[in-house]
């Protein structure tokens, strides 16, 4: 089944995540390896609607694994969730020549690139989200970058945080999905941590736990926040009306998305970039490739977008532990 595609594309859609560049020059570059030709599609589904299609060589990949980002951009599409859109972009592939699209991104990606597979362009995804929340995979690309990022951002806030002995409320992103909050609230030694998967709403416990510390002499109290549980700012300020202690809120937003990806990131996006191109190589479609118990994995899309993921309870359990 060697070289029976003879053209593939690749695109980044939805949230940028560090390590997508890497995963792109992996595509790029295996492609090449095996004599295909390699076209690369500028903001995601959107782009490819628009046709902007360009071809790459090894040299167009020359340069970008250390960079944040993604150099063919991103966006999200709303046409692409209709019939229309979904055929249309798949007789745009066929009118370039496009044989298997491998695409980047999370769940809804993967549903548009489903959708192509059942239109007879041949499919790879990568799970590019820096959220963690794709079910099938113990990694994501882009989630250690931003973990990363996240936790020295908080160290500096706990800094300042401590020297005005308040306390801080600190937003990190995760809407649906709290593995960066629960990560950072670990290795930060954060005193709550709030999940969407967890939280019960219940303020006063956080107001108690500030004063029961208070009264055994801890100075500062720091609290990570998903974005999915959100509220800080009006949170800090009713935290702060109820216990007294100075109250600070702060949103990290979406400097978590950017940055140089690290080791990990570059490492493991380009060997799901260099799978990716030997599943299409092999003549399979409708694949997502995933890192699971140690290995580079794939799974039929769809049994992947019918999995379901939760945060470890017992991770959870030890960041409860951890507080004293």
């Amino acid at each position: 089944m060697e070289n029976a595609i003879n053209t593939i594309g690749v695109l980044t859609s939805g949230g940028d995540a560090p390590g997508m560049n890497a995963a792109i020059r992996a595509v790029v570059r295996a492609a090449l390896a095996k004599n295909m030709k390699v076209k690369g599609i500028k903001r995601g589904y959107a782009g490819l609607l628009k046709e902007e299609i360009i071809d790459m060589d090894s040299r167009s990949v020359s340069d970008i694994v250390q960079k944040g980002g993604t150099i063919l951009y991103t966006a999200r599409c709303e046409e692409f969730r209709t019939e229309e859109g979904q055929k249309l972009g798949a007789e745009i592939c066929k009118k370039h020549g496009i044989e298997g699209l491998v695409v980047i991104g999370g769940d809804g990606s993967f549903n548009g690139a489903c959708k192509l597979a059942g239109l007879g362009i041949n499919t790879i995804g990568l799970p590019g989200t820096i959220d963690l929340d794709i079910a099938c995979t113990d990694y994501t690309i882009g989630f250690d970058t931003a973990v990363n990022t996240a936790m020295e951002a908080i160290d500096k806030v706990r800094d300042t945080s401590t020297s005005h002995e308040r306390c801080s409320i600190i937003e990190v992103m995760g809407r649906s999905a709290g593995y960066i909050a629960l990560w950072c609230g670990i290795a930060n030694g954060a005193e709550d941590i709030l999940l969407p998967e967890r939280y019960d709403g219940n303020e006063q416990a956080i107001i108690n736990h500030i004063l029961e510390h208070r009264k055994r002499g801890k100075s500062h109290h720091i609290i990570i926040n998903a974005e999915g549980v959100g509220h800080s700012t009006s949170m800090a300020k009713r935290i702060e009306a109820a216990t007294g202690v100075e109250t600070r809120a702060t949103i990290l937003g979406h400097m978590q998305r950017g940055g140089r990806p690290t080791c990990k990131d570059r490492v493991y996006a380009t060997i799901m970039g260099a799978k990716a191109v030997d599943l299409l190589a092999e003549g399979k479609s409708n694949r997502v490739v995933g890192y699971l118990n140690g290995d580079f994995v794939d799974f039929d899309i769809n049994e992947a977008l019918a999995m379901k993921k939760d945060i470890s309870e017992y991770q959870y359990t030890v960041s409860k532990m951890m507080v004293r």
